[in-house]
């Protein structure tokens, strides 16, 4: 059988293009070269594509200075006699996990691994993601939005009125608790807010839901399926960036969560609600705060989860009976499965 010509695109223009080299480099390593040959796609942080060795280069750190504009190599995902069977975006964030690609890939025809551009986007917007979730009746916390122009207005005082204190700042479009800030006073209220706006001209304010932080994974297209749950222990005051990345000790996790049979049910319920709510496709982790009176709430989705083999997602689903590189042919296999059913819609109306 002929092997499957897979892109792995990775890299990307956020502020989690270091995280997408580390899972993209965890991908690669677990794919079977007897069944797929790998073809890198790099995004380099300033926007520029690069193919072959200029990805590779990318992707290990060792590309020494970016060529010049017209050297570089720019995306045609029919570059060669052979076009592309699947492409496996691996981009965390803006531009890679909003939509954008998924538009781009789309337009090209070509099948690509995760959400659509609707729930990509909506996945990535957490006022919009909020938003929908409350409309179908989901439990998600107490919030509220700005924009740019309100940070004048912006008080501590009246933010805890609202919200109680703490509170937590957040871009609306990032993840990887980027920009993320748990504020309990007025003297770290405004340094969060233009922190947070440093990355989006959208925030959200949230208020704290004390509980256990769960974590579900989901895996599918029509027929989802949810993996057991995991509980994320940070040893920080919240699972930061730092404690995700760059503290060995950032945080234990506790795969399956020690739950009760009902918690654990209504956990994989919410979390396969909240993926179909939201038009998702492919694969998503949703992340829960579980009160001690077993009270469940959605924090938010994820449609490009991490992807490194001490990641939670592939974690969950090893605990679930998945292993890393099975999981990984089942999500190509998805992508597939969804063109072939796409490419059966009618695109022209009349006889």
């Amino acid at each position: 059988m002929a092997k499957l010509r897979v892109g792995i695109l990775f890299g990307g223009k956020s502020a989690e293009h270091e995280v997408s080299l580390q899972s993209a480099r965890n991908i690669i390593q677990a794919m079977d070269p007897v069944r797929y040959e790998v073809i890198p796609l790099a995004i380099a942080k300033t926007g520029q594509w690069y193919l072959n060795h200029q990805a590779q280069a990318l992707l290990h750190g060792t590309l020494p200075a970016l060529p010049a504009p017209q050297e570089t190599a720019l995306l045609n995902l029919n570059w060669s006699e052979k076009a592309l069977d699947v492409v496996f975006p691996v981009l965390h964030g803006p531009l890679g996990e909003d939509g954008t690609v998924q538009g781009l890939l789309k337009l090209a025809n070509v099948p690509f691994v995760g959400s659509g551009v609707l729930g990509s986007a909506v996945g990535m917007d957490k006022d919009v993601m909020k938003r929908l979730l409350r409309d179908a009746h989901l439990p998600v916390g107490r919030f509220l939005v700005f924009r740019q122009r309100d940070l004048p207005q912006l008080q501590f005082e009246t933010l805890a009125a609202s919200l109680g204190s703490p509170f937590f700042v957040k871009p609306a479009n990032l993840g990887s608790s980027v920009g993320v800030h748990r504020v309990e006073d007025a003297s770290q209220c405004q340094a969060a807010l233009r922190d947070a706006f440093s990355y989006d001209h959208k925030i959200l304010v949230e208020a704290n839901i004390p509980g256990r932080e769960i974590e579900c994974a989901v895996l599918g297209n029509e027929d989802p399926r949810a993996s057991v749950p995991g509980e994320v222990i940070p040893s920080h005051d919240f699972y930061s960036y730092a404690a995700k990345y760059l503290d060995e000790k950032g945080a234990r996790l506790e795969i399956p969560a020690r739950l009760s049979p009902l918690v654990t049910a209504r956990v994989q319920e919410l979390a396969i609600a909240t993926f179909e709510v939201l038009g998702c496709e492919g694969l998503a982790r949703v992340d829960f705060f579980v009160q001690a009176d077993g009270a469940v709430f959605v924090n938010e989705i994820n449609t490009l989860p991490g992807f490194t083999a001490i990641s939670m997602y592939p974690k969950l689903w090893e605990a679930s009976g998945i292993s890393y590189p099975d999981l990984i042919d089942q999500l190509i296999q998805l992508a597939r499965e969804r063109f072939t059913r796409d490419q059966k819609l009618q695109t022209s109306f009349g006889p």
